[in-house]
């Protein structure tokens, strides 16, 4: 949500797919949980030239196309449509761990026992001591899980509770890819999870430089998609759909009244704006629209890294047979050799601080990242609150 994405131009994943599809395997309840199509090999081929020209006709159906284009990763929940959408990477979170704990049986139950049952939490004399690190246990068995099942990466969500310390969030992503070392899984397959406050994006900056992978969210502005980049952070996660929502009930937001005024949409024109960004200047960071509504928003999005859609739009895809020349022209809305001649001002090109950044946020990002913020601390909690009410568990 959230990438625990495969990279379009790196051979990161070499392990195969294993048995993941298992249609006997209950379904949890619905958090939040980005499970990555496998990617067929369309008879199309799309444009490399410019803003790019219609892909040609022998089509089979409207996903084969975008998927030509970009990343198609479907929003949905852990076992959910593994037939029609099977996974390749994944992202474990707190509302994952909340929603398998729930359930009367699963594969990854075993996981969070194993994590109530470990020797080093459990001589933990502070109770908060003990929570914490049972929870960080919990979501580094159910990640390794995961790993073992997917070729991609998988991303691990860090507490929330952190998003305004830089060397706690640094802290705790060290220790995630200690324990998760002891589970033999390596680096080169994890994302870290981390809410794109200054102090997040600030420990981005400081984990890439030692090789450690990060993924940004909550992003709903061009200062934060801009430092996220310039931190070198590895995926950027910008909610189109929500940076709609907001402009849609508010104003006052005078990066959302630009686009407003150019007869843009504000969550679309982030997209854009971000990906020319980080392609004029070199960057090195995969882009990511999450959040979007319709079949129209995947087709304006052609192009960039990774589109999280939600399955009632992938389904709807998928049954759409149709040629380019009857309905829909599907090209290139996004390419590194457009961003070539896309222009930004003075102000959109500093080297961001954290004052800059504060002071040029707006009140879009800063109202949506702390309702996101919120939401994550509220998760995270509850989470513990379960795990106190379990522990110890049976046969301990």
């Amino acid at each position: 949500m959230s990438t625990s994405l495969r990279s379009p131009s790196s051979a990161l994943f070499t392990s195969p797919l294993q048995q993941a599809r298992r249609s006997t395997l209950p379904r949890p309840s619905p958090p939040s949980f980005f499970l990555q199509l496998r990617k067929s090999f369309p008879i199309i081929r799309a444009s490399t030239a410019g803003n790019a020209s219609s892909v040609g006709t022998e089509l089979s159906t409207e996903l084969d196309a975008v998927s030509a284009f970009s990343e198609i990763v479907p929003d949905t929940v852990i076992f959910d449509d593994f037939e029609r959408f099977p996974p390749t990477a994944a992202t474990v979170s707190s509302s994952l761990i909340l929603g398998i704990s729930g359930l009367p049986d699963t594969k990854f139950k075993s996981a969070i026992e194993t994590a109530l049952a470990d020797g080093e939490c459990y001589g933990q004399e502070d109770p908060q001591t003990r929570l914490s690190c049972f929870f960080n246990k919990a979501l580094v068995n159910v990640g390794a899980d995961l790993a073992r099942l997917v070729p991609g990466r998988v991303s691990t969500e860090v507490d929330a509770r952190l998003a305004y310390d830089t060397d706690a969030i640094v802290g705790k992503v060290h220790e995630l890819v200690k324990l998760y070392a002891e589970v033999e899984v390596s680096r080169d397959r994890l994302l870290f999870k981390i809410p794109s406050t200054w102090q997040g994006i600030e420990a981005s900056r400081l984990l890439e430089s030692e090789g450690i992978q990060t993924h940004l969210t909550f992003v709903y502005s061009f200062p934060q998609a801009a430092a996220a980049a310039q931190a070198g952070a590895s995926v950027i996660q910008i909610f189109v759909g929500r940076v709609r929502d907001w402009a849609r009930t508010h104003s006052g937001d005078p990066e959302i009244e630009a686009a407003r005024k150019k007869g843009d949409d504000p969550g679309l024109s982030l997209v854009t704006k971000t990906y020319n960004y980080i392609h004029k200047y070199g960057h090195k960071s995969k882009l990511m629209a999450a959040a979007v509504r319709n079949k129209q928003d995947v087709f304006s999005l052609l192009g960039v890294d990774y589109i999280i859609a939600p399955l009632k739009i992938l389904q709807s895809l998928k049954e759409s047979v149709t040629y380019p020349d009857e309905k829909y022209s599907f090209v290139r809305r996004l390419s590194p050799s457009s961003a070539k001649i896309y222009d930004f001002t003075d102000e959109e090109l500093v080297k961001w601080n954290q004052l800059s950044f504060a002071s040029a946020m707006g009140p879009a990002a800063e109202e949506l990242l702390s309702t996101g913020l919120e939401g994550y601390v509220a998760q995270t909690k509850r989470v513990e609150e379960f795990l106190g009410k379990i522990w110890p568990p049976p046969n301990v």
